[in-house]
């Protein structure tokens, strides 16, 4: 990789100075070095059509530092980010900033995947069959009829009467498989496709991840059309690419998706083929089968390998009896298919589930996504070694997923990077390990490239005194099983100290609700009144609200706080974090990486297990200092992070606070700097 700085830009250099447009235009902008070496780079990179993997510290500003160049660039940019939430920030906050500061005439656009727009069809349908599972339910229905004839762009997100959670928005927003396309009646007044014009017609265009990668594999989502005009690619949060590649470029089948065909085939049949006797009886079969197949598991969550799944009798009895049922049914709507556009989708749609389902069973090769084809440059990492998939299946509350996972996406990942030149910028603020980025590089299929470079920014912030590291002595081995209630005995005199301010991050969900339960006597034993949140009592958003307002909280949470949280301010002043975040060995996928790193001969752990659990504390631990006057105790209760030798590498990759192991120390901290509101 090389790493010879670009030559400086006057031109940045003046937009990111005190006197420069950014500082006239922004309440409150400083210059930061940081920042404007950044943006030179991706500048850089942008010109010479070249891959960056740049890491940006909290607080480097990173954002500005890739919507600057990117709207300076004159060519098409596609930036995409880690969250829809993000996505909405970005296109509504940051890019009309600065592109207002710049005073750059380019034309912008949001994309998003369908499920985010209003669907007049199905919305018509709905509101015409009325069969709501309450009256909320129909009200929430009536609010996104009216919104639809307001909205000029029916995305669900500017729908502020009805929450996003809301179930109706599944009735009334299409999927790739039931969308009638050119045979539908609201084709030419279409949110999604008026949404891709715009996208197709801006200079830079702004989606998210998920989109970006179900495009890239689906062909269906408008990124087809988009990505061959575009001149860059940048990823923000991109330490989140080798997750969703590996979701998008594998295969998985719901057996949601088969109830909702039935459910759709059902209102179809009654609108369309009332005579038709036997298709409500062929409907009601289907949807039984489909939800018997998730009875044939435990309640719980979980995940479940291969072995585990062949030699579950009841299972393979209940996949071959829904697979017939498919077939049964497919059979009856192929003599109804010509009575409506709605009966022929439903018909094409079975017969593409029922190829898939048995494709899962026999694990056929038709078709894979993951061929590696050639590639005129080789990669030198031992992942583009890694090749084939691994079958698994996905309990949830209530659905059971079939998966197909690639054991690598370096190869196929790297076969889209070689399709097309343009420049592709990977952006976040945690992607290396001890400043090396040879672990995400061979992850992405990135090694071997002329035309890479990387690079690495530092936090402007003052770590040494906003912050103190604490690993506290004498907690036993995180398996044991006393291990939770230990935690909670080590950490509660720091959230006395800290007067609660506190976000109590757990490695797993039976953690979280441990500790919480735990927390909970021990506040009402010392008889404190500090607000004791917990993940899942309510919205994220509505929690994070609670938590500012209150200014004392404790927040216990699981992985949707790890990340993409910002609590500025004396409200969140402690983060613990009970376990170093290695993913359970017994994952399915995981397990299979590991076997097949082993005859690679990679070192799973060390260049695999071990790099992916250090970005995942530096995301915990980001959730701490988020402004250059915020004071706190990152305190981190796995004693591998001091007693194992490869816990250096992890502290040492985290941000230079001041490290301890006195709890007087951390008590110490918190009464030298009594809390202000800096909010």
């Amino acid at each position: 990789m090389s790493s010879d700085s670009a030559s400086p830009s006057s031109e940045l250099s003046l937009l990111f100075s005190s006197q420069g447009a950014l500082a006239a235009a922004i309440p409150g902008y400083r210059p930061r070095a940081q920042q404007l070496e950044m943006a030179e780079r991706i500048a850089a990179a942008l010109a010479e059509n070249r891959i960056l993997v740049a890491e940006a510290g909290t607080g480097t500003g990173k954002t500005f530092a890739y919507l600057v160049p990117a709207l300076l660039n004159g060519g098409k940019v596609i930036v995409s980010t880690g969250t829809k939430t993000l996505q909405d920030q970005l296109y509504n906050r940051d890019l009309p900033t600065v592109r207002a500061a710049l005073q750059a005439p380019l034309k912008v656009a949001l994309l998003k995947g369908r499920a985010n727009y209003v669907c007049r069809h199905y919305l018509e349908r709905a509101l015409t069959d009325g069969r709501f599972i309450n009256r909320q339910d129909a009200a929430h229905a009536r609010a996104i009829g009216r919104f639809a004839k307001i909205t000029q762009s029916g995305d669900k997100s500017e729908c502020a009467a009805v929450p996003e959670t809301s179930p109706v928005w599944h009735m009334v927003t299409s999927t790739r498989e039931n969308c009638l396309g050119q045979d539908c009646a609201h084709h030419k007044n279409c949110f999604l496709l008026a949404a891709r014009r715009e996208a197709l017609g801006a200079d830079l265009v702004v989606v998210n991840h998920h989109l970006f990668f179900a495009d890239l594999m689906l062909k269906d989502e408008g990124m087809a059309e988009l990505l061959p005009a575009c001149n860059a690619v940048i990823f923000d949060e991109a330490h989140q690419l080798p997750e969703t590649a590996s979701v998008f470029f594998g295969q998985s089948i719901s057996n949601s998706q088969i109830v909702d065909l039935a459910h759709d085939a059902r209102l179809e049949g009654i609108a369309h083929a009332r005579d038709c006797i036997d298709l409500p009886l062929v409907c009601a079969s289907l949807d039984k089968a489909a939800r018997d197949l998730r009875l044939a598991f435990m309640l719980e969550p979980a995940r479940y390998a291969m072995p585990a799944l062949s030699s579950n009798d009841e299972f393979n009895t209940r996949l071959g009896a829904l697979e017939e049922e498919l077939r049964r049914f497919e059979d009856l709507l192929e003599t109804q298919a010509e009575r409506s556009e709605g009966l022929e989708n439903c018909w094409h749609r079975a017969g593409e589930l029922r190829h898939q389902l048995r494709h899962w069973r026999e694990d056929s090769d038709a078709g894979e996504a993951d061929e590696p084809g050639s590639a005129p440059e080789a990669d030198p990492s031992p992942f583009a070694r890694i090749d084939g998939h691994v079958r698994w299946a996905e309990a949830m509350p209530r659905a059971l997923v079939l998966n197909r996972t690639p054991l690598s996406v370096a190869r196929i990942f790297r076969k889209r990077l070689l399709e097309s030149p343009r420049a592709w910028i990977f952006t976040s603020a945690t992607l290396a390990v001890q400043r090396d980025f040879s672990h995400y590089l061979a992850e992405m299929g990135l090694g071997g490239f002329d035309n890479a470079e990387s690079a690495c920014w530092d936090s402007p912030f003052d770590y040494p005194n906003q912050a103190l590291l604490y690993a506290p002595h004498g907690l036993p081995d995180p398996n044991s099983f006393a291990f939770t209630t230990a935690v909670v005995e080590a950490a509660f005199p720091v959230i006395e100290a800290s007067g609660g301010r506190a976000f109590f991050l757990c490695t797993s969900l039976r953690a979280m609700r441990r500790v919480h339960e735990l927390l909970e006597e021990k506040l009402r034993f010392a008889g404190l009144e500090l607000p004791l949140l917990l993940q899942g009592e309510a919205s994220k958003n509505e929690l994070l609200d609670e938590f500012r307002r209150s200014g004392n909280a404790i927040l216990v949470g699981s992985q949707s706080f790890w990340e993409g949280v910002d609590v500025r301010g004396a409200a969140l002043s402690l983060v613990i974090i009970d376990k170093l975040p290695f993913a359970p060995p017994d994952d399915p996928v995981l397990a299979a990486r590991i076997a097949k790193m082993k005859e690679a001969g990679i070192n799973a752990f060390i260049d695999y297990q071990l790099p992916r659990a250090v970005i995942n504390v530096k995301q915990g631990a980001g959730r701490l200092i988020r402004d250059e006057r915020d004071r706190g105790v990152l305190m981190i209760c796995d004693p591998r992070l001091t007693g194992k030798p490869y816990g250096r590498r992890i502290w040492q990759s985290l941000p230079p606070m001041r490290r301890t192991r006195d709890l007087e120390e951390v008590c110490a901290f918190f009464t030298a700097a009594p809390p202000v509101d800096t909010t």
